[in-house]
């Protein structure tokens, strides 16, 4: 089989040669840049300008000569072999034989994601590199990776949220036949492939539309990064197209079983239908016959993106990141406040409790972090498995000063507490690369802007004025610990040692990890394919947490004791016991809790 996603966009490939298409609204000129050839374009209505060559061919190099001067690179373009400054290559997206033909995908409640970043994910940093990794995921109990951006950034090492060339796989890691590799092999494994992509700004370097689309953008919605996305004004239906085109031709011309929409709330639009509704709609409509899994980072909490039928299907996106239950695990275990810790640290159980039995824990409440604004909507209508949940990814690492994972800052026999309380809680979860054995690598911000060193020593200064806000960094000594983003060194430190996972202490995290996902996969999922009728939760004052999930083929229940006394009780016989902290457990005596201990068990309906 074939795979090519067509679209207005591009280079394509077409019986009468290659089409070359261009939106650029506000240029006075456009010329195409063909190999050693400088051909003029027509411009067409609304900003278009296409050129069909007989002379072009897979291979050939192209960009596009704006007003006379500036040259720059297919903003579609589907691959960069020189960067985002360089020309871009025309691809033969359909010489490429998928073999994976019978792959449907796979139901979301079986999901267990496992956050990659391809260039740290192995030494070689590739798709191929990771490739070779695949049976080890699956064999830990891994159903689905989810590639962190991958879109063309400049340099050769990035987070990827700097990536200004949407539909360019970045030649850092591959050529795009090798990331159709890694996700045909992924498929042979039973395992999908997630992409995560950013749909809210482009970075730093490297983006040109200003030059010739300057309509792409809005001062009407600043944004952290410049001015936003025009998703709602003139000019918009282009620009919406051009990321909905994005996700379909991931979708389908990668085979991708599921996208995840970087912060979703920066992207402003005040016309309907939103942006997010009609993404969703699109992609939907677009591929109806596989499973598709659509995942927003959304810090509004709004939970009218994640409605399910009448047959508890979603009708718009599939679930969302649970930062709110992140943020209260991460308060709790290690007591941090500053940040938007600040929001969690003064009653974090109390948070904890709402986020695992509802998912947001902020439900239109005020947030002391941005000074009472107002967040969020009430989501204890929707199913644990509307939200994706987890103790580490890429944010939450990443963006601490030093990149330390949460092992390197907690005691381990609470972090297996925790562990097991998250793996088997019915919600999706996230597991961020290395996590499973506790690795003990970290995970440093890091850029490669070598070629402009103004750039560099702007981001440099900016990471380490990020945090002049953090009490451990008010001292100016302190402050240049901090890594520099721009040494390569800092990518290095950040490439996870697969040798560690063999060796004690992180062997022992590895075989208990195997453990709860077997276990999730026995216990926990048959729940979450049934119908969801509800949880509730209690909290003691001696701090012990108690939460029920009711489904139609059974009942989950935790029960955790975070306080410094023993808590001790009685359970009913036809609960199960599936898994129990260190200490704890159900003995003669009746239910026994230690101190940070827990106990989760399960009642199934005949």
């Amino acid at each position: 089989m074939r795979r090519v996603h067509s679209m207005p966009f591009g280079a394509e490939i077409t019986p009468n040669g290659v089409r070359f298409s261009l939106w650029a609204p506000t240029a006075q000129d456009v010329r195409l840049l063909l190999d050693d050839a400088e051909l003029p374009m027509t411009a067409g209505d609304d900003g278009w300008y296409c050129l069909v060559s007989q002379d072009a061919h897979a291979g050939s190099r192209y960009g596009y000569k704006i007003d006379g001067n500036l040259v720059v690179p297919d903003p579609a373009s589907r691959f960069q072999p020189d960067d985002v400054h360089g020309l871009s290559l025309v691809v033969t997206p359909n010489k490429y034989q998928w073999s994976d033909t019978s792959w449907t995908g796979r139901p979301w409640e079986e999901t267990v994601l496992y956050e990659v970043h391809v260039g740290t994910a192995t030494p070689e940093g590739t798709y191929a590199g990771l490739m070779a990794r695949l049976e080890d995921l699956r064999d830990l109990g891994i159903t689905a990776i989810e590639l962190m951006p991958i879109g063309e950034f400049p340099g050769r090492r990035n987070w990827g949220y700097d990536g200004v060339l949407s539909y360019a796989p970045d030649a850092a890691y591959g050529s795009p036949d090798d990331l159709k590799r890694l996700v045909e092999c992924a498929h042979a494994l039973g395992i999908m492939v997630f992409l995560d992509v950013v749909y809210n700004h482009f970075g730093p370097s490297g983006n040109y539309l200003h030059a010739y689309a300057k309509t792409f953008f809005t001062d009407r919605h600043p944004t952290p990064w410049g001015a936003g996305i025009n998703v709602d004004g003139e000019g918009s239906r282009n620009v919406r197209d051009f990321f909905f085109h994005n996700a379909l031709y991931w979708l389908e011309e990668f085979h991708f079983d599921g996208l995840r929409f970087d912060a979703v709330h920066a992207i402003v639009d005040d016309g309907r239908p939103h942006f997010i509704e009609e993404l969703a709609n699109r992609i939907r409509e677009a591929i109806p016959d596989r499973h598709i899994h659509l995942v927003l980072e959304n810090e509004a909490n709004q939970a009218r993106w994640l409605g399910r039928d009448s047959k508890g299907q979603p009708t718009l996106h599939t679930a969302q990141w649970a930062d709110d239950i992140h943020n209260s695990w991460h308060a709790l275990l290690t007591g941090e406040d500053e940040g938007y810790y600040e929001d969690y640290a003064n009653r974090p159980l109390e948070h904890l409790g709402r986020a695992l039995a509802e998912g947001f824990a902020y439900q239109g409440d005020p947030s002391p972090h941005k000074d009472g604004v107002v967040r969020g909507e009430p989501s204890g209508h929707l199913a644990p498995a509307a939200f994706v949940s987890f103790l580490q990814n890429h944010d939450q690492v990443g963006n601490r000063a030093f990149g330390e994972r949460l092992s390197h800052l907690i005691p381990p026999k609470r972090l297996a507490l925790a562990q097991g309380i998250f793996l088997l809680s019915p919600h999706i979860p996230l597991i961020f690369m290395g996590e499973e054995w506790a690795a003990s690598t970290p995970f440093q911000f890091f850029v490669d802007f070598e070629s402009e060193p103004d750039l560099a020593r702007a981001v440099r200064e900016g990471r380490r004025g990020e945090f002049k806000r953090f009490k451990a960094f008010t001292d100016p000594e302190m402050s240049q610990r901090i890594p520099d983003p721009t040494e390569r060194a800092t990518f290095e430190r950040s490439k996870i040692d697969w040798s560690e996972a063999s060796q004690s202490p992180h062997q022992e995290v590895l075989a208990q990890t195997r453990h709860l996902l077997d276990l999730r996969q026995t216990e926990i999922v048959p729940l979450l394919k049934s119908q969801y009728r509800g949880s509730n939760y209690t909290i003691s004052p001696e701090k012990s947490l108690d939460v029920t999930w009711t489904f139609s083929a059974g009942t989950l229940r935790l029960l955790a004791n975070f306080g410094d006394r023993l808590v001790s009780g009685t359970t009913n016989e036809t609960i199960r016991v599936l898994w129990s902290s260190e200490s704890a457990g159900i003995a003669d005596e009746g239910l026994q809790l230690p101190p940070w201990s827990a106990i989760v068990m399960k009642r199934t309906y005949a």
